[in-house]
């Protein structure tokens, strides 16, 4: 369980910090939601205490993680990906999904490789540039630095 003040992971919307613990009534019973206020959209949202795990909601990486996800990101081998561009789409959101750094960290190595190779489809280029928010977000806040800082680490990672 996480406390107010603590800084979470959400795996589709990118680093926000637990301003408050609320129960809602939904349905005629009550549950606990975390208010989480995130750090790259301005805005707010609600996650169910309960089910929070299986989200993918988890604290952002500790420092010694960076360098670990950066390695991820240097190797030039892309992982075993479906052909086909609409399976090999929801399998990397299956990846993005879990709230794992090294998976996030992979779907936008091969996604970036792949793109100068061939090029993506909107879709993909859209997910490559959500994984990088979500990496680069997780890294500034892990690290303490600027968005800029971080994204220069894994720009200079994935060359």
């Amino acid at each position: 369980m996480f406390r107010i003040g603590d800084k979470i992971l959400h795996p589709l919307h990118g680093v926000g910090l637990i301003e408050a613990i609320t129960d809602q009534q939904v349905l005629g019973r009550d549950h606990k939601y975390y208010m989480v206020s995130l750090s790259m959209k301005n805005m707010k949202i609600m996650v169910p205490v309960e089910s929070a795990d299986e989200i993918g909601v988890r604290r952002i990486i500790k420092t010694e993680v960076i360098d670990e996800v950066l390695m991820d990101l240097k190797s030039k081998k892309t992982s075993e990906m479906p052909a086909n561009w609409n399976r090999r789409y929801k399998h990397n959101l299956e990846k993005i999904k879990t709230g794992d750094v090294h998976e996030v960290a992979e779907v936008l190595r091969n996604l970036y490789l792949k793109d100068r190779k061939k090029g993506l489809s909107m879709g993909e280029k859209k997910m490559l540039d959500n994984a990088m928010q979500l990496l680069v977000g997780e890294i500034s806040s892990a690290k303490k630095v600027t968005f800029e800082k971080a994204k220069a680490y894994v720009v200079e990672a994935l060359h």
